[in-house]
């Protein structure tokens, strides 16, 4: 089936960009106290989960299977809900440890090119979940416009941050958490996640 095997190969497209943003994204949020950038590479292992969700589903004899449907819909609903609390407690350690975000070159070329590749990404797996009645492929999409909306976020939260606005990473973060989960109980439901 051309439309199951066009699914893999954006998986696999997401799977090696998503290595090197989480890696990059990490790097930069580490070193610059930026919760909301470090929870966006966290995202990317979530969004590699989704990924690696939809390679299992259309492989072999899973390709047509209602029952692997249902069964990659709901694991595509926990990667959803693995990342809100690590998005909520990371933002009360560094409120309370009183880290603030500093402005990072790296940070800001890595979500620059998320979000303009992600949304382009998960348009096309979104296309491709509608075509095969696919809530899983459709829900892997929709973590790539959540990983361009984080970008935003996240570059929006360090330009701030350069005027003294040093709460809006933290409230990014928080805002993405609960994004996360609602998406979450979305696919858990089986509804396609339309925005």
């Amino acid at each position: 089936m051309q439309d199951a095997r066009a699914a893999r190969a954006l998986s696999l497209v997401t799977l090696a960009w998503l290595a090197v943003e989480s890696t990059l994204g990490l790097a930069a949020g580490l070193s610059a106290h930026s919760v909301a950038l470090i929870g966006w590479g966290m995202a990317a292992f979530v969004e590699a989960a989704a990924s690696l969700i939809v390679l299992w589903r259309f492989t072999g004899r899973r390709t047509l299977s209602p029952s692997a449907e249902n069964s990659a819909r709901r694991a595509v609903a926990l990667s959803f809900w693995m990342l809100a609390p690590y998005l909520v407690v990371h933002v009360l350690y560094d409120l309370d440890a009183g880290h603030r975000a500093e402005p990072t070159v790296l940070g800001i070329v890595v979500t620059t090119f998320s979000l303009v590749s992600m949304p382009v990404l998960g348009v096309a797996k979104r296309r491709l979940g509608a075509r095969l009645a696919s809530a899983a492929t459709s829900g892997e999409g929709t973590q790539n416009l959540i990983c361009a909306a984080m970008a935003a976020g996240v570059l929006a939260g360090l330009w701030l941050n350069t005027m003294g606005w040093w709460w809006v990473d933290p409230a990014v973060a928080v805002a993405l958490a609960a994004v996360a989960v609602r998406e979450g109980r979305r696919a858990w439901r089986g509804h396609a996640c339309c925005h």
